[in-house]
């Protein structure tokens, strides 16, 4: 199921990208902004407010096990949890 809507401190878990595969964590919202980390499938976020940037939905998130890492991630690729 891929997330539309937006609920701010919701979880949410990285679905889709793949084997061998990483989701990129930018610093905005944006293919042209910085990759800080990248995130295998499974990967379970918190979710923060999401923007359309050029017709893609970005999502604020932080990782739920490391809440100081945080970025825009593509919302194509995450999944309630």
């Amino acid at each position: 199921m891929i997330v539309t809507g937006c609920a701010v401190g919701s979880g949410a878990v990285v679905k889709g990208v793949g084997p061998g595969d990483l989701l990129k964590l930018r610093e905005g919202p944006g293919l042209n902004h910085n990759i800080i980390i990248g995130l295998p499938d499974g990967t379970r976020l918190t979710r923060q407010n999401c923007v359309t940037n050029n017709g893609k939905v970005w999502c604020r998130v932080s990782l739920a096990d490391r809440p100081g890492i945080s970025g825009y991630v593509s919302a194509d690729y995450l999944a309630h949890r």
